[in-house]
């Protein structure tokens, strides 16, 4: 049986961080859907196309990771229609933690099959690194190498531009 594993996240933009957790996923499930979601509480850098083009570039060089679109609804429902063995949430700190458990907890509750919520920490490197963060300090004109893929810096600056000019 192939062990398909689901990561998802509003990815605006993704991180070192992110990219450190798909990475270790790939290696431990046979596939790994990466679903890029729309997160109505957050002001977005990008819209979600190109989030998901973003996601497909720097991921391009895994072969068993697929990015798709996280339409409207219920994660829960995703995870029950597509059969995932697992589902993957990054841990920075003890504060993810809470409010990861919690959500494991409803999750548990709602998938239908054996999915079970798999936890990763994120590399120490990585621990303080988040998308809110690279974006705040980008659009200040901070310099966000090493949090993020160079082909990631390269969108951001080519967006603080766009908008700059309007």
């Amino acid at each position: 049986m192939e062990r398909k594993a689901l990561y998802a996240g509003s990815f605006d933009p993704i991180t070192n961080g992110h990219l450190n957790i798909i990475e270790r996923a790939a290696r431990i499930f046979d596939s790994l859907t990466v679903a890029v979601a729309v997160n109505y509480s957050k002001h977005g850098m990008f819209t979600t196309d190109e989030r998901m083009e973003i996601v497909k570039r720097v991921t391009s060089h895994i072969p068993n990771v697929n990015v798709i679109k996280l339409d409207d609804g219920l994660l829960a429902d995703h995870v029950n229609a597509n059969g995932y063995s697992a589902y993957i949430r990054g841990l920075r700190s003890t504060a993810d933690f809470e409010s990861e458990l919690q959500m494991a907890h409803m999750n548990a509750r709602l998938f239908t099959g054996d999915t079970e919520t798999v936890f990763l920490m994120t590399d120490p490197q990585y621990s303080f690194v988040s998308s809110s963060l690279v974006k705040e300090v980008a659009s200040l004109g901070g310099s966000v190498e090493g949090l993020v893929p160079e082909y990631v810096i390269k969108k951001i600056r080519d967006k603080i531009s766009q908008e700059e000019q309007q």
